[in-house]
């Protein structure tokens, strides 16, 4: 198992200059709101995921400064350096520099943040953006579809807003959408069922009750080539008129049930932040069965947001994986390496 091992930074968002020491177990960052907790993992998350799960280059980059830089130690002796010079991004791994981190040098992480307990009542577009993000670390080609899908999507949107397109136009954009689509949405069930075979188990370990949840894919579940590229030519009208696609997986959504009902009006604040629970303990165990390699956790702040039970049933189960915790005070149980 590889692990953080040290971490560097230079002009990263409020870090002027700033090192750490990381323990292979647990690693304990204390820190006030806005004293730059969360960016510390976040340059651990870009290094071993290669894109910032907060922002662009731009913003990362402190106010005043001409370039930042991110120096991730790894435990195989391996270090990873960001570099961000104003304009372009690369990376260096083992002194072979790259505009992208290299896959080979991809490794899994589950990121949990405060926002990730109010999933359950959120917006479509925010729970499609984290089970996508899951999804890409379970799957490269889920990554390459759905990118592929976006690029095509924008061009059948934008030709969408020309008042003169006709349904010729769009033929060969239709084409794209329906076959990345139909790929994205093959993945997306596959990943959902993977997630449901062990939800309610994990839910009831963490309730200690025998309710049952799920989730389920709403969308066009059936849906192949022919069907899709025959539906967007049906809504060519619609389409036009709207000036974007009304029909495609980027409409789609996951919804939570508990016990049968739809879980955002049903479960109370404590159901819903157990099946939240239950699904990172999911997705830490399922990159690992998946990857064949142990994740690495980030937990930004979340214990405050969590009662006394709670808090034990997390470091109960990722007590396996290497963890990098922040938090405004200190933890009972717990050494502080870095004090912001």
């Amino acid at each position: 198992m590889n692990k953080v091992v040290g971490v560097k930074l230079k002009n990263f968002r409020c870090h002027e200059d700033f090192e750490l020491s990381c323990n292979r177990s647990t690693t304990l960052i204390v820190g006030e709101n806005g004293s730059g907790k969360t960016s510390v993992l976040e340059a651990i998350y870009l290094a071993l995921r290669g894109k910032s799960f907060k922002g662009v280059d731009r913003e990362i980059l402190r106010r005043g400064a001409e370039f930042y830089r991110a120096e991730i130690f790894l435990s195989d002796a391996q270090t990873v350096v960001i570099r961000f010079d104003g304009a372009k991004k690369s990376f260096e791994v083992d002194s072979k520099k790259s505009l992208r981190l290299p896959k080979k040098n991809k490794y899994p992480v589950v990121l949990f943040e405060p926002d990730d307990l109010y999933l359950v009542g959120s917006s479509p577009s925010r729970r499609r953006d984290y089970f996508d993000d899951f999804f890409k670390q379970l799957d490269d080609s889920y990554g390459t579809s759905l990118s592929k899908y976006t690029k095509a999507l924008k061009q059948r949107n934008d030709l969408l807003k020309n008042e003169n397109v006709s349904e010729d136009d769009l033929f060969s954009w239709n084409v794209l959408c329906a076959h990345y689509g139909t790929e994205v949405l093959k993945r997306r069930i596959s990943g959902l069922a993977k997630i449901n075979e062990a939800l309610t188990d994990n839910y009831r370990s963490i309730a200690k009750n025998e309710d049952v949840c799920r989730l389920d894919y709403l969308g066009d579940l059936d849906c192949d080539e022919n069907k899709y590229i025959a539906i967007l030519e049906r809504n060519f009208e619609r389409d036009r008129i709207l000036g974007y696609s009304s029909y495609g997986i980027h409409r789609d959504d996951f919804e939570f049930v508990f016990n049968n009902e739809r879980a955002d009006g049903s479960a109370s604040r404590g159901e819903i932040r157990s099946m939240i629970l239950a699904l990172k303990f999911i997705e830490a165990q399922v990159l690992e069965k998946e990857t064949g390699k142990m994740p690495v956790v980030l937990l930004d702040d979340i214990f405050s947001e969590l009662d006394s039970s709670r808090q034990q049933h997390l470091i109960d189960n990722f007590k396996k994986y290497q963890m990098v915790v922040t938090s405004t005070d200190g933890l009972k149980g717990m050494e502080v390496q870095a004090k912001l």
